[in-house]
């Protein structure tokens, strides 16, 4: 088993969607030898915000694909990533351009975290079904991988069909970015060892990432992968102190990756205030020095 990789997420919204700040960010994490920045995703947000959603309805998101794109015109070793695109709320044949764009022009960086959302009021005002959200992302994934790698690109399902058409530039990573595939319901998981390069499983601590990991075990065992798909890579987010132990313990659990998220100084009031972007740069520096191989 190869050492843990580190990411660093929130990298389009709160601070970082100050275009200045998330260039600064992806810097510092690439010069302090991160693997990765990821960003996170909603199109728009309910006013006012229920109770148990974490931040308030002004908390300023860029466009993912757009942060995306500055960032890797930014930086040049450091990977790039959507944690997750909300993919039910996203026409297909378009977000097949504008990854496989993405992925030229970072020159073969990208990785395409997906999922299926879960605010009603996000899928209400773009007119997506909340119902029909889990069927779309299967749909859209196999549309996304007919894109990019059909040599006549043909795909006819329920929510998307196309034939008699190509599009070119085709994504540098062949047979196209690796696939990530959020959340850590029946359906997530299942789809995670079925159709995905990758899982990836938010806020979690060690606890919680083995009993999740226990699930996509048990998703292997009655779910056949199919062999292209290559071993599933696991990314985690997180949750609580975090120290070389603690990083241990979940690799040796068979996480492949940690994202990082930067949090206020408090869990009360400050929850739902960008973290500065002195703290962030601070969260950054800390597990150069503390966290990461040397």
């Amino acid at each position: 088993m190869g050492q843990v990789k580190f990411g660093l997420f929130a990298v389009n919204y709160g601070t970082c969607a100050d275009p200045e700040s998330a260039i600064t960010v992806a810097q510092h994490a690439e010069a302090a030898g991160f693997e990765s920045v990821w960003t996170g995703e909603h199109v728009v947000l309910p006013d006012p915000v229920p109770a148990q959603l974490p931040f308030d309805a002004d908390l300023p998101f860029l466009d993912t694909t757009v942060a995306l794109t500055l960032l890797a015109s930014h930086t040049t070793r450091i990977r790039v990533a959507s944690g997750i695109i909300v993919l039910p709320l996203r026409n297909p044949v378009l977000l097949a351009k504008e990854l496989a764009s993405i992925d030229v022009v970072s020159s073969g960086r990208l990785l395409v975290g997906v999922g299926a959302g879960y605010i009603p009021e996000e899928f209400a005002a773009v007119g997506v079904p909340l119902t029909d959200r889990q069927a779309r992302v299967d749909e859209h994934i196999q549309a996304l991988r007919a894109l990019w790698t059909m040599e006549h690109p043909r795909f006819h399902g329920r929510y998307v069909s196309f034939d008699g058409i190509d599009a070119h530039p085709r994504p540098v990573q062949r047979p196209g970015p690796p696939i990530v595939v959020g959340g850590e319901g029946r359906i997530a998981l299942t789809r995670a060892v079925t159709m995905a390069n990758g899982w990836y499983g938010f806020s979690l601590d060690v606890d919680a990432t083995r009993q999740c990991l226990g699930r996509l075990q048990r998703r292997r065992g009655t779910h056949d992968r199919p062999a292209e798909l290559g071993a599933l890579e696991i990314t985690v987010t997180p949750s609580g102190p975090l120290d070389r132990g603690v990083v241990a313990r979940y690799e040796d659990l068979g996480v492949d990756r940690l994202v990082l998220l930067p949090r206020p100084e408090s869990s009360g009031a400050d929850r739902h205030r960008p973290v500065p972007l002195e703290r962030i740069l601070a969260t950054i520096d800390r597990a150069a020095q503390d966290l990461l191989p040397r």
